[in-house]
C-alpha cells in the first residue's frame, strides 16, 4: 500500500476540520486497571459535536477499554466521564449503558437472526408509537440504502448489508453518540474500502457524533475528522489525519502510521546534510534556529524518496529487499552510510535485488524531524 493512498478517500475534498467548541464527550483523568495491571494510567480526551474521532493503536494499547468506559460497559477506577455536560461516571456517579443515550456498533454486528432487517432496526424503539417506529425505521433503511431489504433476515444479507443494518439499529433511538468497535474487521479487503466511505456518509448525514476504535491505519485516516493515536494507555497525538501522518509528534506515531525511515542529518545554516545529500531547511517543517550545528533525524516516507539505478560514485546504496504490491513496489535500500531507506515505486519500474542505486529525496512537502536525543526514549513501530 503506497503511503499516498493512506490519505486518500472519496470524501477527502469535503472533509471538515472540526472547530466546534461544543464538546459532546469529555474524559478527565480517567484511569482503569485490572488488578495490578494499569491498562489506562490517566487519560483525558474531548470529542466535539458532529465529528468522527478514531482511537488508533496496536493491540493492548487501551483503545477498546476506553470505548467500553465511554459506553458504560466498564467503570473507571479514577477520573470523570461527561456526556453533554452530565457526569455519567465519576464523582460517585455511574450511569448504566442503557441510560447513556449511546449507540454501539460491534465488530460482529450482533444482529438478531430471528428478526428481519426492519425488526432489527426497530428493536430499540419499544417505547415509540407504532406510527413513529414505522417512520423512523423507513427513514433509516432509506439512509443506509436498504429500503428494499426490510423483510430480509440477517442470513440473507451480505456482510456489508448486515453492517449497514447494525448501524441503522444503533442510530434508531437517536443517540447522543455512536461508538464503533473495529467496525470493518469482519469484512473482506475490497468491501472494507467501500464500507468505510459508506459508513462515513451515513454518520455525517445522520448528524451524529461518533467515536471509532481500530488498529488499521488506513481505516483511521480515511474515515476520521480527527485521529487519537494511543500507546500504552496514553494518547501520543490527537489531530487531523493529515497532521498526524505528515507531522507526527513522536517516533511512535511516525512509525505506526505507515512505513517510516529515519534519515540522520546535521543542520548547517539553510540546509541539513544527509547521506542522500543536502535537504533545504525550508523543506523541513518548523526547524528552529537553536538546532543549528546539531544532529536531527528526518522522517522519510517511501514516497518521499526515489531510487535510480546507478554506478560508480553516483550510487549511494544497494537494494536489499523488494516487495511487489500490485500497483506499487516497495524497495528497501541499505545506504553506504549504514542507514536503511524504503522507497515506493510504480509497478512498472523494476530494480533488481543487489542492484546499486542512487537514492534522492523527492518529497513535495515539508519533512517532519526529530532531535537525535529522542532516539532511545521513543520507539518507531514500522507498519507491515
Amino acid at each position: 500500500m503506497a503511503n499516498g493512498q493512506l490519505l486518500t478517500s472519496a470524501a477527502e475534498a469535503q472533509r471538515p476540520d472540526p472547530s466546534s467548541d461544543d464538546v459532546v464527550l469529555e474524559l478527565s483523568g480517567v484511569a482503569k486497571s485490572y488488578g495490578a495491571e494499569d491498562v489506562i494510567p490517566e487519560l483525558s480526551l474531548s470529542v466535539r459535536d458532529g465529528e468522527i474521532l478514531t482511537l488508533l493503536g496496536p493491540s493492548g494499547c487501551g483503545k477498546t477499554t476506553t470505548l467500553r468506559l465511554i459506553a458504560g460497559l466498564e467503570k473507571p477506577n479514577e477520573g470523570r466521564i461527561r456526556l453533554r455536560e452530565t457526569d455519567v461516571a465519576g464523582n460517585g456517579r455511574f450511569v448504566p449503558p442503557e441510560e447513556r443515550g449511546v449507540g454501539v456498533v460491534f465488530q460482529e454486528f450482533a444482529l438478531f437472526p430471528h428478526l428481519t432487517a426492519r425488526e432489527n432496526v426497530a428493536f430499540g424503539l419499544q417505547e415509540w408509537s407504532d406510527e413513529e417506529t414505522e417512520a423512523r425505521v423507513s427513514e433509516l433503511l432509506d439512509l443506509v440504502g436498504l429500503e428494499s431489504q426490510g423483510s430480509s433476515y440477517p442470513e440473507e444479507l451480505s456482510g456489508g448489508q448486515q453492517q449497514r443494518i447494525a448501524l441503522a439499529r444503533s442510530l434508531a433511538p437517536e443517540p447522543e453518540m455512536l461508538l464503533l468497535d473495529e467496525p470493518f474487521s469482519n469484512l473482506d479487503v475490497d468491501l472494507r474500502v467501500e464500507m468505510r466511505e459508506e459508513v462515513r456518509r451515513i454518520i455525517k448525514e445522520a448528524g451524529v457524533t461518533a467515536v471509532s476504535v481500530t488498529h488499521d491505519q488506513e481505516e483511521a485516516l480515511s474515515i476520521s475528522d480527527r485521529v487519537a493515536v494511543m500507546n500504552d494507555g496514553d494518547i501520543e497525538q490527537i489531530d487531523t489525519p493529515q497532521r498526524v501522518f505528515q507531522q507526527p509528534k513522536s517516533r511512535f506515531v511516525a512509525g505506526f502510521l505507515g512505513h517510516a525511515s529515519f534519515l540522520s542529518g546535521e543542520v548547517h545554516g539553510d540546509s541539513v546534510d544527509t547521506a542522500l545529500g543536502r535537504v533545504l531547511r525550508d523543506d523541513v517543517n518548523g526547524l528552529a534556529e537553536q538546532y543549528d550545528g546539531t544532529g536531527i533525524d528526518l522522517l522519510v516516507r517511501p514516497d518521499d524518496v526515489t531510487a535510480f539505478p546507478a554506478d560508480g560514485e553516483e550510487a549511494n546504496g544497494t537494494v536489499v529487499y523488494r516487495r511487489y504490491l500490485g500497483p506499487t513496489v516497495l524497495y528497501r535500500v541499505e545506504l553506504d552510510s549504514g542507514e536503511t531507506i524504503e522507497c515506493m515505486h510504480n509497478h512498472s519500474d523494476r530494480i533488481n535485488l543487489d542492484s546499486r542505486v542512487a537514492v534522492r529525496v523527492t518529497a513535495d512537502h515539508d519533512l517532519a524531524w526529530f532531535p537525535v536525543g529522542q532516539r532511545e526514549s521513543a520507539t518507531a513501530v514500522a507498519a507491515d
